[in-house]
């Protein structure tokens, strides 16, 4: 059985650097590309309390993980493992580490954003997290 290796996406470009080290330094591995949507994004606005507008919300972000799956794919086409997609919808941090315990996850490369001082503590490091909490290894590509 080959190595299952799980890639985090969130469209940027350190999401793009995570696949593309994956192809590079373990071209046979099975790989999971996961995007999670979080609904805190969805705000507290007045229109966020409609049933229409949190429905329309949820469906954009979907389509929005599928553009993001379509965009990252490229990066890995050079392997000879298989590329699946997951959506799941939560906290990223949780969420990640989540699906990494129930997927038997061998291993999780995810990008940094590379934030630091002020901007980190207010925003936090979902790599950080990840990294703390995972059952797997992580690497974090920059």
């Amino acid at each position: 059985m080959g190595k299952h290796i799980l890639i985090p996406v969130d469209g940027s470009e350190q999401a793009h650097g995570a696949c593309a080290f994956v192809a590079e330094d373990y071209p046979d591995a099975d790989v999971t590309l996961l995007h999670v949507i979080n609904p805190a994004e969805a705000g507290y606005s007045v229109q966020a309390g409609l049933p229409t507008f949190s429905e329309e919300w949820y469906e954009r972000q979907k389509e929005r993980a599928e553009e993001i799956f379509e965009e990252v794919e490229p990066d890995l086409e050079d392997g000879d493992g298989t590329v699946n997609r997951e959506t799941e919808i939560g906290k990223p941090t949780n969420t990640i580490v989540e699906f990494a315990e129930a997927n038997d996850v061998d291993q999780i490369v995810m990008g940094s954003h590379g934030r630091s001082g002020v901007s980190r503590i207010l925003l936090g490091s979902v790599a950080e997290t990840v990294i703390r909490r995972s059952p797997a290894p992580v690497t974090v590509v920059r």
